[in-house]
């Protein structure tokens, strides 16, 4: 082997990072669909209780985001073992969460047990995009493209994952979250295995801070678009299961159709990413979300039993945050590349403006369905469900519109 065959960095291994985005992506869903109703039922907690540590959990996600950056940038040189730390640390709250006795009152260990699964599931999601910069360039031309496409393809079948398990282990097991926790811990431990060759930080530049990434033009208006882009996607699942339940009067079926919508964007990533790479991502995007207004446009005429509508819907706007879970991120990290290489704390910038979208969508939405006399499980007034519906399709596509005139007068400079 010559010097120079020595220090040449090995080619990236795509498929591992599709399993880490999966192990990722598998980690975030129960913690919203089941956590909570698992400590009502299993320890009798209070649901306004929980409902309250989760806000402030997410105010505290929203607000480390940036700070979790800069501790992925200064720790850059040891990424490796500070990746493995986290992934420890993620897979025991897991199993703290779901497979532990609580040795204390159970809302102080579900606050706990939260705290150290948003703060590891952070940090690795900012250190995992900011690797991916540094991947793509050694991947050629549209290297960041064919990251994305791998990566966010995993990502979507994580979620799917997450989503079937936990019911499907019901009929199987006496403590079914258990178990899906003890299978969340191998994952994470053969997921990082797996990437654990790919955290490489020889060939990386000096840190470069926040401020290249706010000075540049291009980066700010990206990081607008994300934030006009994910609240659609934030407004939607958080009024999800109020607007199958309440609108389109299919109690039961929550479960089936937002499985159909995650299936159907892990089916597309893949083609979005190659038509991407063939096309050009802004033009491929731009088809994306003048989909997902289509999509969301119709659901404004749907009423109490158009199930089979909604489902194709589902498939439709599914199809379109295909296009958004992969080329929007491709795109900024390849803004990175030019103006932030390092791009860990350009990724803490963008989890910020991402997981604000959550926020707002929780404190303005709900506070005002409430007002409007809507209540989950009864029968609502029709004021009420025509709020609802506006809120649940029209608000996305005002939003989503937004983005899109955004996108196309912003001079990307693709190659």
């Amino acid at each position: 082997m010559t010097v120079a065959q020595a220090h040449t960095p090995a080619i990236p291994r795509l498929p591992a990072f599709a399993g880490f985005a999966a192990m990722l992506a598998a980690a975030g869903l129960p913690l919203y669909i089941h956590a909570p109703k698992f400590y009502v039922d299993q320890y009798g907690v209070s649901l306004a209780a929980l409902g309250a540590v989760l806000f402030g959990l997410r105010l505290l996600d929203v607000v480390q985001d940036p700070l979790l950056g800069r501790l992925s940038e200064a720790l850059r040189a040891h990424r490796a073992t500070a990746v493995a730390a986290a992934v420890a640390i993620l897979a025991g709250a897991m199993l703290g969460l779901f497979a532990v006795t609580p040795p204390m009152a159970p809302l102080t260990w579900f606050t706990l047990m939260l705290t150290m699964v948003f703060s590891s599931f952070s940090f690795l999601t900012i250190s995992f995009y900011a690797q991916g910069v540094a991947t793509a360039d050694r991947l050629g031309t549209k290297g960041h493209l064919r990251l994305a496409r791998w990566r966010e393809t995993g990502a979507l079948l994580g979620i799917c994952l997450a989503a079937v398990i936990p019911t499907a282990l019901i009929g199987l097991t006496a403590q079914p979250f258990a178990a899906f926790a003890l299978g969340f811990a191998v994952l994470a431990l053969l997921a990082a295995g797996a990437m654990r060759a790919e955290w490489n930080a020889a060939h990386m530049p000096a840190a470069s801070g926040f401020g290249p990434v706010l000075r540049d033009r291009i980066s700010r208006r990206l990081l607008f678009i994300g934030f006009l882009n994910a609240a659609p996607v934030a407004v939607s699942s958080t009024l999800f299961l109020f607007f199958v339940e309440s609108r389109l009067n299919a109690p039961g079926a929550e479960g089936p159709l937002l499985l159909l919508f995650f299936l159907s964007a892990a089916a597309a990533a893949p083609f979005w990413g190659r038509a991407a790479e063939r096309y050009g991502a802004k033009k491929v995007l731009g088809l994306g979300m003048a989909l997902s207004i289509l999509a969301f446009g119709f659901a404004l005429t749907l009423g109490a039993g158009d199930v089979v509508p909604f489902a194709l819907i589902c498939l439709a706007s599914g199809a379109a945050l295909g296009a958004d879970m992969t080329l929007l991120p491709a795109l900024f990290a390849a803004r990175m590349a030019r103006v932030a290489p390092t791009a860990a704390e350009g990724f803490g910038l963008w989890s910020f403006v991402s997981k604000l979208t959550l926020a707002f969508a929780a404190v303005l939405l709900l506070p005002a369905l409430e007002g409007a006399g809507f209540q989950a499980g009864t029968a609502n007034p029709p004021q009420a469900l025509t709020l609802l519906t506006l809120f649940y399709a029209a608000l996305p596509c005002g939003l989503k519109a937004l983005a899109l005139a955004l996108l196309a007068t912003t001079d990307l400079e693709e190659t």
